[in-house]
């Protein structure tokens, strides 16, 4: 499968989350950038999920219908005919890091996938029907991480 580059101007791979993208700290999303992603490509679709907070892992943002030719997101927004939907909180959109007080950080990871065609999503989809969504429909993906604590 290829390889999509991911990148931020905010924060490097593996990194702390600046805390202004954190849900007491602002709650504005990150800016990302990608290359790389195959010209074949329907569509791409980017999840962030929190695999430390317990058994299942936790869906901060979920965005789907990203048009390929896109070279990112800027902070705080989405691109035109984008949707975003509900996260684990019940909101939708962005939900920022907010792991328990005293816990280890908390690893959050972004991951952008180039789909071959649009997928079909419950109401309020999880991060493991995201993953069972995208198997078989994915041909590219890309990985970058951010960590938080408190």
């Amino acid at each position: 499968m290829a390889g999509i580059m991911m990148r931020s101007s905010a924060f490097n791979d593996h990194d702390l989350l600046p805390a202004r993208f954190s849900r007491e700290g602002g709650n504005i999303s990150p800016p990302l950038e990608w290359s790389q992603v195959p010209e074949s490509a329907g569509e791409l679709l980017l999840l962030v999920e929190d695999l430390d907070a317990g058994r299942t892992p936790l869906l901060h943002w979920l965005v789907t219908g990203i048009r390929p030719a896109s070279a990112g997101l800027p902070e705080g927004a989405v691109p035109k005919g984008a949707r975003e939907w509900p996260n684990s909180f019940g909101e939708v959109g962005w939900a920022g890091p907010q792991p328990p007080r005293g816990d280890d950080p908390h690893r959050y990871f972004f991951r952008l996938y180039a789909l071959n065609s649009p997928l079909e999503l419950p109401d309020a989809p999880q991060a493991t029907d995201v993953h069972e969504a995208v198997a078989g429909h994915e041909f590219a993906s890309g990985t970058m991480v951010g960590t938080y604590f408190r």
